[in-house]
Parts: C-alpha cells; structure tokens; sequence
C-alpha cells in the first residue's frame, strides 16, 4: 500500500494518494490495538506458566523422601526452584513473538517474490551464512548455559549455608573464610557467564550486521534497476520495508537462541528434580488408619543410609528387633551411633528398612496411607525447626484450626504456657527464622507441645527434652502421663530423668536390641547400659556442675552394691 502511494504521489493522482493515507493510518491504529493486546495476554500467559511451573515443583517437592533432600542442598533446589523457572518463563514470553516474527518474514518473502524474483533473492543473499552463523552459535551456547545454571545453584547454597547457619560463622569468627569460599564460588560463575558473554560477542554482531549488508545488496541493485526504469521508486521503497521485516527474525534471533539454550538447559535441571520418583510413597490400595491402638513393632528390621552409587553403606540396624504394646511408655537406650534415631525416623516412615518390616497394629507401614499414618505417628527431635510466624501457629502447625484454649493445654503440659503468656503478645508473639530468638530449651518445649496437639496413637521423643532443665522435666513428665494416658510413647533419651518416665527400658547395641526390662533390671544386669548412663551423666555434670557442698547420691539410683560388676 505505500509502494502504490509513493507511486500516485509520483504521478499525481491526489485523491488516491488520500485514500490511500486513509487506509494506512487506519491499518497503523489496528496494529496499535492488536499489537497491545497480544503482548498484555501473552506475557499474561507467561506468568501463569511460571506460577504453575512453581505450584508443580513444589508439589513434587513435598512428596519427594528425606533420602533425596539427604543427598541434594538447599541452594541447588532453591536454583532450580526460582533461577530455572525464571529461564524458562522468559522464553515463554518472547519466543511466540520470534513465531510472529517468522511468519511475517514468509509472508515478507511471498510479496517480495509477487513484485520482483532477482531483487528478491539479493535480499536473501546473507540468509545462509546467517543459518550457519546461528548454528554454530546455538552449539557454543548450550554447554555454557548448562554451566551456568549448575555454578548459579553453587553461589546460592553458600549463601543459604551462611544465612541459615550465621551463628556458627560468628560463632568460630570464620566471616573471612566464609567470604573466600563465596569468593570462589562467584569467580566460577564470572568465568562461565564471561566466556558466555564472549561468545555472545563473537556471534550476535555478525547476525545484527548480515540483515543490514543485504540492505545494502537491495539498494544497490535495486537502485541501478530504477535507473535503468525497470522498476518503480515505489517498488524500491517498498523492498526496503520488506527488508525491515526480514531483519526481525535476525534481530531476535541471537536473543531467542540464547534464551532457548539457557531455558533448555534449565528445563534439563528442573526434569531431574520432576523425574526422581518419591521413595516413600502410599501405594495403590493403601490401608487408611482413623484411629490406631498404637502396637508398634520392628521385625528383624536392617537397615542403611544410602551413600549414592558404587558406595557400599555400613548397615545402621541390623536385625532389630522391637515390639511396643499399646498405652505402653518404652524408653529406647544406647550408645551414640547405634541407630535409636533411625528407628524413630522408621516408625514415622520417614525411611523404608532394606529388609524386615516395621508394623502399626499389625500393618506394615509401606501398605498403609502415608498421611494417615503419620496422623497417627508424630515425632519431636532434639533439633526443632520452628517457623517464622507467631507462636500460636507454631504449636497449632499440626492443626491449624485448633482454637486457642486447645492450643493453651498443649503448651501446659509442655510446661512453655507461662513463658508465652509473659510475652508481650503472648500466643501472638511472632519468632525470629527457625525460633532463634528462644532459647534450645523453650524451642523444644514448642515443639512438644505442638506434637502433643495432634494427640497421635504414637508419640515419639527423640532427645526431645535434651537442653530443658531436669525440675521442668519432671513437671512435663507428670503432664504427659495424664495425657498421654492410654497412647504409646516411644522416648530416645540418655538422661535419666527422661528414662523416669518409662514403664519399660529397651537397650541396643550396634544396631540390634541386646536387653529390654525395667531401669533397675538393666542396672543390674547391663554393664554397657551403666557405661552409657555414666557417660552421659558426665557431659551433663561437664554442662551443668555440682555445686561444691552437693551430696554424692547413690549411682542412678542403686547403690554400689546393687551395680554389676565390671
């Protein structure tokens, strides 16, 4: 249409140059119109993608076992997580814009033919060196961006080592060292992203230029036909334009390569992430618990944490074997090592054991639906991980819509209810990341009492009451029998204190049960069961010492007539 008004302009028909300008501000209004609501929907639809793309990972995420996360840091998962996705949002954005691109460079290239065949195949003239260009270019790209990605994932996980784990940097004054391995971390990254930026360099210069050197191919030949008068200045006008559409595709073309390249590679990272199966799993047909008595049992269980591929792992059970009634109070003892926190980690499937069965009630734990199960089996851990919301929310993480006089029971029993209320918000009162600003012990009694709110069939301890002080101890054991009267409760302990509240006692040894009976039994009887409460009243009296006038009582409460001779 503006060949054919630079033409009537050229011959002087007025009124069809008038309506032609009509016809051209018109079609630059739809343009306008069309062009807004086509990039409004589609970096719209590009945002949905990536908030699904989100929703999905962090889905498969939640389902994936602890023997992935065992194996993989946080830093490389939060990469994938947010950077990967980010990547491939972007292409998703503009590559349908690099397809509007091609199609109006065929429909460029048909008129361009309709017009004039030669002057259209010099237009073409720098087409092939172009392909050629790209190709070469899209081979150098993919491995860098591969790189990339892998050393992005390096650089955010000593930075989420050092933000989660500030106090032992302060701690051992090693902000200089902890610097220096980010230092390094980020000069790997400098090394891949600049070698990128090289190639870049190398390559999109080349392909911005070939659309402008067959411009100059078109204006030359096509100049020297208009002289000759064997085409019109509208004509050669018009090819111009056609020229500027057929640039676009090059003019996006490294951009488009590069993100394709950098998403690819990210779509290969977040796959292997969306590709590893959850080893823990309810299968089809699982057995759904309500209400469980509680009769747990470990039967002949073995079992070892994987070390990856052609690493042999030394087993942490080994025909273990265990069986606790229901309402029944059994205190799990041993040596450091001897796997009492893997059994735990078992009962609440957390693992599956390489062979044996672990059973609730006489179902094996792999037949039963893994979200009612652990509705019935909760643990509480030494370490506690609290979250950074208000305390409340924290006790009540197990049931969100339990009101607050529940919440308030809970937190009685944990003996941490009188600590919140001196709060200044109270229940309201919202913790720092991971309750750092409580102390070892308050954190712990947060968490049992945010177990004891679910109410489950079992109850697991392990070393959950480690850093409160025995007084406080004994007032939590007290409120734990009278609520967790008819449940069973599995406790990993080495004070004696803890072991108090047990009706029964369970020792192991290099990952089997080598005596079970009451504490006195064990005393009498057990050497290794005197060597490890002696040792671990050691470390207590190294943390807490006697004061200079205590008495000396009698040794976990026998007299030395009563202890077994060496």
């Amino acid at each position: 249409m503006a060949r054919e008004a630079i033409d009537a302009a050229g011959v002087g028909s007025s009124d069809r140059l008038r309506t032609l300008c009509i016809l051209l501000g018109a079609l630059a209004v739809a343009r306008g119109l069309t062009g807004g609501a086509y990039r409004y929907l589609l970096f719209k639809l590009s945002l949905r993608i990536d908030s699904e793309l989100r929703m999905i990972i962090q889905r498969h995420l939640s389902r994936l076992s602890f023997s992935f996360y065992d194996r993989s840091s946080s830093g490389d998962i939060i990469s994938r997580a947010n950077t990967d996705i980010r990547s491939i949002q972007i292409l998703f954005a503009f590559a349908p814009m690099l397809g509007m691109a091609v199609l109006t460079f065929f429909l460029a290239f048909g008129l361009m033919l309709w017009i004039h065949v030669p002057l259209t195949f010099v237009a073409l003239a720098t087409l092939p060196v172009a392909t050629l260009v790209g190709n070469r270019f899209r081979n150098r790209f993919l491995p860098l961006s591969w790189i990339i990605q892998g050393r992005s994932a390096e650089v955010a996980a000593v930075v989420d080592e050092n933000v989660n784990g500030t106090r032992v940097v302060k701690s051992f004054a090693a902000e200089r060292a902890e610097i220096a391995k980010l230092a390094r971390a980020a000069r790997r990254l400098q090394w891949a992203s600049a070698t990128s930026v090289d190639v870049r360099a190398r390559h999109n210069p080349l392909l911005e230029a070939l659309p402008r050197i067959a411009m100059g191919l078109v204006l030359l030949y096509g100049g020297w036909l208009a002289i000759d008068g064997q085409v019109s200045i509208g004509t050669l006008f018009a090819f111009g334009a056609y020229i500027i559409m057929l640039q676009l595709p090059f003019r996006m073309f490294g951009f488009i390569v590069m993100q394709s390249q950098r998403a690819a590679a990210s779509a290969e990272r977040i796959f292997q992430v969306l590709d590893t199966p959850p080893e823990i799993d309810s299968p089809a047909g699982a057995t759904v618990l309500r209400r469980a008595e509680g009769r747990l049992s470990f039967e002949g269980v073995t079992f070892a944490y994987s070390r990856g591929e052609g690493r042999s792992a030394v087993p942490v059970l080994d025909g273990f074997d265990m069986r606790i009634e229901p309402g029944e109070t059994v205190a799990l003892v041993g040596p450091t090592g001897c796997g009492k926190s893997t059994a735990a980690r078992l009962a609440a499937r957390f693992y599956d054991p390489d062979a044996g069965a672990v059973r609730l009630d006489g179902f094996d734990l792999r037949r039963l639906d893994v979200e009612s199960l652990r509705a019935n089996v909760v643990a509480a851990f030494d370490e506690p991980f609290l979250f950074s919301v208000s305390l409340r929310d924290n006790i009540a993480f197990g049931r969100p819509d339990a009101p607050l006089d529940e919440v308030i029971r809970a937190a009685q029993v944990a003996q941490i209810h009188e600590t919140v209320a001196a709060l200044a918000d109270g229940y309201d009162t919202v913790v720092g990341e991971r309750g750092y600003t409580l102390s070892g012990g308050q954190r712990q009694r947060i968490a049992l009492a945010r177990a004891l709110l679910v109410a489950p069939s079992v109850l697991i301890l392990d070393d959950a009451l480690s850093a409160v002080d025995m007084g406080v101890e004994e007032a939590i054991g007290a409120g734990l029998r009278q609520r967790r009267a008819g449940g069973t409760t599995l406790l990993i302990a080495h004070r004696l204190s803890t072991i108090a509240l047990a009706d029964r006692v369970v020792f192991t040894e290099g990952g089997r049960v080598t005596a079970t009976g009451s504490h006195a039994e064990l005393m009498a009887t057990q050497t290794s069961y005197v060597q490890v409460l002696a040792d671990a009243e050691a470390r207590q009296a190294e943390r807490h010492p006697p004061g200079p006038d205590a008495a000396s009582p009698a040794v976990f409460g026998l007299t030395t007539a009563e202890r077994p001779a060496p």
